[in-house]
């Protein structure tokens, strides 16, 4: 999804011949890039499926955004440390057995019907996610040309988007409808056990794979995710909070990954609300499609549109646009309401990308920890949602979605004021003491 955490592509190279033709090793890994898309997305359907089984306020329901995203800020840097030592290729097969056991997991939890186990489900297949992702983001940057390892993540970044696209329509088929009684019934468990075991058979095909496969051999002795640069990553992460734009970034990365997230996670219950469309869940699951398919278009319109436009311009406009179609869905109504928020995945294509790299521009030597710190923020994916629950529960679910609204006010006030790369005074003025 967007809300990806983007490594920084190293430095060191493969080992092959300068012309050699990775197409088939590239093939494979968008492979890896639809699934953890796919995947990620389901969350979306799970939340009013568990809701259901489990009459939870919204607050308790966050805790699956929660769990999913809180692993990502826990496992990212010993990840990056594990990956250092076997290697891109282990790493990624690493992942996806990871992965496969906490799909598995969701078996018994529905058989239990245990939410804590669905949590710990939830936190074990995020954790196979996180590895996956820190293992297959720089091997994608790596096969080729280094000018053109931005256009190769763009490319598989879009297979990520079509996984989240298609994968609302699959959770609705097989989640949802099956799932999802009304009137106090008993919550059928039958969908979401097939569901995960699914997927958890293709990540355990897609492990095996890989194991066999005959991928470049990465020399990562100057790759900045060798074990020296990894710790000195972690060691001086937060060294670089001096800079005023990464730091402001950081907090807008953080937000824009907790509004993307607490939007997606709420859009089935609001769009079942009685003022809106009134659908039930199985149906309501198939109109998200359109929130992140318009993430995955905008992405390509955005990457055209900046060609010629200023990146930071472009931002504004799309955190602008995207609070004013949130606060017509917060005062408005009926089908308008409801395809107002829709809309704004469009508004979100281009804010994860452009917020990095504004970021992390003029960074130089410190460029490697201010992506560290960036990818620690994609945090905001569990803290936002869980406030939204929280207003939701006590000011109605229409009225909650002012905090997504605000997460846009701060990322239009960054695209307006933060960008320009500077050093705090206090800083500027007493450089001996950095």
């Amino acid at each position: 999804m967007a809300g990806s955490p983007t490594a920084l592509p190293p430095t060191g190279q493969a080992e092959h011949a300068p012309n050699t033709n990775h197409m088939f090793a590239l093939s494979a890994l968008t492979t890896l890039f639809f699934m953890w898309g796919f995947i990620t997305c389901l969350n979306d359907i799970l939340i009013p499926y568990l809701k259901a089984m489990f009459s939870l306020s919204y607050t308790q329901a966050m805790l699956i955004q929660f769990c999913f995203f809180g692993a990502y800020f826990v496992v990212s840097l010993p990840a990056g440390k594990l990956v250092s030592r076997l290697g891109f290729q282990r790493g990624i097969v690493l992942g996806l057995v990871i992965a496969a056991i906490g799909c598995a997991l969701f078996y018994p939890a529905a058989a239990l019907r245990q939410y804590h186990l669905f949590l710990g489900a939830l936190f074990v297949l995020a954790s196979g996610i996180t590895i996956l992702q820190v293992s297959a983001n720089p091997f994608v940057s790596i096969l080729g040309d280094a000018k053109t390892a931005s256009s190769r993540l763009t490319m598989t970044q879009a297979f990520n988007s079509l996984g989240t696209t298609v994968a609302p329509a699959f959770g609705s088929m097989l989640i949802l409808s099956a799932g999802v009684v009304s009137q106090g019934e008993q919550t059928d468990a039958s969908g979401v056990q097939f569901s995960y075991l699914l997927l958890c058979a293709m990540l355990i095909v897609l492990a095996i794979l890989f194991s066999f496969l005959k991928l470049p051999v990465i020399d990562q002795k100057h790759s900045s995710h060798s074990a020296e640069a990894e710790t000195t990553t972690s060691n001086t992460l937060f060294s670089v909070l001096h800079h005023k734009h990464l730091t402001l970034g950081a907090i807008a990365l953080f937000l824009y990954v907790g509004g993307e997230v607490a939007i997606g996670s709420f859009l089935i219950n609001y769009i079942g609300l009685e003022n809106i469309a009134g659908l039930e869940e199985a149906h309501a699951a198939h109109l998200i499609t359109y929130y992140w398919g318009g993430a995955m278009v905008g992405r390509f319109i955005g990457a055209a549109v900046m060609q010629k436009v200023n990146a930071a311009h472009v931002l504004v406009f799309n955190a602008f646009s995207g609070t004013l179609l949130v606060m017509f869905a917060i005062m408005g109504d009926g089908k308008l309401a409801m395809w107002s928020l829709l809309l704004v995945g469009l508004c979100n294509s281009i804010m994860f990308p452009t917020i990095f790299s504004l970021a992390i521009q003029s960074l130089k030597s410190q460029t490697a920890q201010g992506s560290g710190l960036l990818c620690l923020a994609i945090v905001g994916g569990a803290i936002v949602p869980l406030l939204q629950g929280m207003l939701a529960d006590s000011i109605g679910l229409q009225a909650s979605f002012i905090l997504p609204a605000l997460c846009f006010v701060y990322i239009a006030f960054y695209g307006m004021f933060g960008t320009t790369p500077k050093k705090f005074k206090r800083f500027e003025m007493q450089p001996e003491k950095l």
